[in-house]
């Protein structure tokens, strides 16, 4: 009997419904407070950024939320995704282990991140919004929005952290191609980004700063909104498309894992795998380890603490209930660009609370090396984000090695390294270094939040 290498779901199987995993939550979310008053935001405190249907999935507790035919049938140019079994990467590991991978590279932008695009730009244009603004860290972001605007009729505005910008400018051009305009972030279009070059004329920007860029040119026009790629609540919800599929291919299979990897930046990548399985185990009892793989030069979830902090540099965001390294935070070069945000979401914060996720930082040369054995054994070049799970996939496998037990791993692949190739030159270059995020960094940052109340 042939292995079964590639499971498929049938267009007819792709999920109707996106999971909110809010509805199964064993202790709900803290609110997300007001930047002046401290005090809980309420839709309205929202709008000037949102469109309505967005602000009411963000607070929503329903456990299924319909997914509306015109996002279906844009899915459909390449949902559902499809599901491997790694039989050749784990020849290689040569350990007890059955390795499958949900791969998203097969999306018009190369990654997981147009399951959120399509749906924010169909609403913001049901809403009459004409224009949008994003951050974007490797690009895959920024790409996966301008994709979707283009398809709605959308202008865009991309602040690309300025790192990236120079790091991976085909992904610049895959931006200009769907019609947004890029700007390198820190910019002197904005306030922020002239308040944080008169600081640092050098500065390499970050997540943070571009956010608080891209919000301060939403609120600037009635007719444009902030769309982001990860951290809120909807759009992980958008992103369990991912997870509903591979339980479904898992069944196919005829497996179900003991562990489900991804990596993690702010959580969407994470969470659109995870939170299905995770829905698995809190409502069928099925036993299964989340393991969020993080840079150790951005270790959130690993070292940082849960405090009210913002989403973005300056402080234009609400204060968010999450697991941080300080709103001003500065990370360093490397080339995990989208994992380079210094908070991870309030669902998955809350949730590592609760210990039912967890987490491991890994440093970026160690995150190479996989991904270069991973290529060479499934013939799939990784992002250098989706390097992370297959980092933490090795050391799984050389635990079920130790342990002689077998052990079923699925991870997410999610996209691949095509306009990543300066990254991989490097690696090879011995260019890349490996960087450390001191306790000393962690208490610089978190001293501005300590007149912010912790919560108990």
């Amino acid at each position: 009997m042939s292995k079964l290498r590639k499971i498929i779901l049938p267009e007819s199987e792709i999920p109707r419904q996106w999971y909110n995993i809010q509805a199964d939550m064993p202790t709900p979310l803290l609110p997300p407070l007001h930047p002046a008053t401290k005090q809980p935001v309420g839709p309205a405190d929202l709008a000037p950024l949102f469109p309505m249907d967005l602000i009411m999935q963000e607070v929503s507790k329903e456990r299924w939320v319909d997914i509306p035919e015109e996002v279906l049938d844009i899915y459909k140019k390449w949902r559902p995704t499809p599901m491997f079994r790694a039989y050749d990467f784990e020849k290689m590991l040569d350990a007890p282990v059955k390795i499958y991978y949900k791969y998203e590279g097969t999306s018009p932008s190369g990654s997981h991140k147009p399951n959120t695009a399509v749906p924010q730009a169909y609403y913001n244009k049901k809403a009459g919004i004409k224009r949008l603004t994003t951050e974007t860290g490797a690009g895959q972001w920024g790409s996966a929005l301008s994709y979707a605007c283009q398809h709605f009729g959308l202008e865009l505005e991309v602040y690309m952290v300025k790192i990236s910008y120079l790091q991976k400018p085909y992904r610049k051009i895959m931006m200009n191609t769907w019609g947004a305009e890029v700007i390198a972030s820190p910019s002197d279009r904005t306030e922020a980004g002239r308040k944080i070059l008169a600081a640092d004329p050098n500065s390499n920007g970050s997540l943070g700063i571009a956010i608080s860029e891209a919000v301060e040119r939403a609120v600037m026009r009635e007719d444009t909104n902030y769309s982001l790629g990860s951290v809120l609540n909807h759009v992980l919800m958008h992103q369990t498309i991912v997870g509903l599929e591979a339980v479904k291919q898992m069944e196919m299979a005829g497996d179900f894992p003991d562990v489900v990897i991804a990596p993690f930046g702010g959580g969407s990548n994470f969470a659109g795998l995870a939170l299905p399985f995770l829905h698995q185990k809190l409502v069928n009892g099925k036993k299964v380890k989340l393991l969020a793989s993080e840079p150790a030069s951005c270790p959130k979830l690993t070292k940082g603490e849960f405090r009210y902090d913002f989403g973005d540099t300056v402080g234009m965001t609400p204060l968010m209930p999450m697991f941080t390294l300080g709103h001003n935070f500065m990370p360093p070069a490397l080339h995990a660009g989208g994992l380079r945000y210094h908070g991870g979401s309030p669902i998955i914060s809350q949730l590592m609370r609760d210990d039912l996720v967890h987490a491991e930082a890994i440093q970026q040369l160690e995150c190479f090396k996989a991904g270069v054995m991973f290529a060479k054994a499934e013939a799939i070049l990784p992002a250098p984000e989706a390097t992370h799970a297959i980092a933490s996939v090795i050391r799984q496998a050389e635990e079920a090695k130790q342990e002689g037990k077998e052990r079923v791993i699925l991870f997410n692949l999610c996209g691949h390294g095509h306009f990543d190739l300066q990254a991989y030159e490097d690696y090879f270059a011995g260019k890349l270094q490996d960087h450390y995020f001191t306790d000393e960094q962690l208490y610089a940052n978190l001293k501005e939040l300590e007149d912010i109340a912790i919560p108990a």
